[in-house]
């Protein structure tokens, strides 16, 4: 799965500490998303939607 995180959380100048502490979970985790290492679960993709004021369909789009 290909996502926008990284690049939207760069545009808000957070580090990846900040992004996981605002949405609970480790900063591993945040890495992990971001290299596309780790799927997030469908109520954290609906946090991070929330959160960047995105639709989940903006953020996440299905890979090859």
């Amino acid at each position: 799965m290909n996502n926008r995180v990284r690049e939207l959380r760069g545009e808000r100048g957070w580090s990846q500490a900040d992004l996981a502490a605002q949405l609970d979970v480790s900063r591993q985790t945040v890495n992990a998303i971001e290299t596309g290492k780790y799927d997030p679960s469908l109520p954290l993709a609906f946090k991070l939607a929330k959160l960047f004021g995105q639709a989940i369909e903006s953020i996440f789009e299905p890979g090859e």
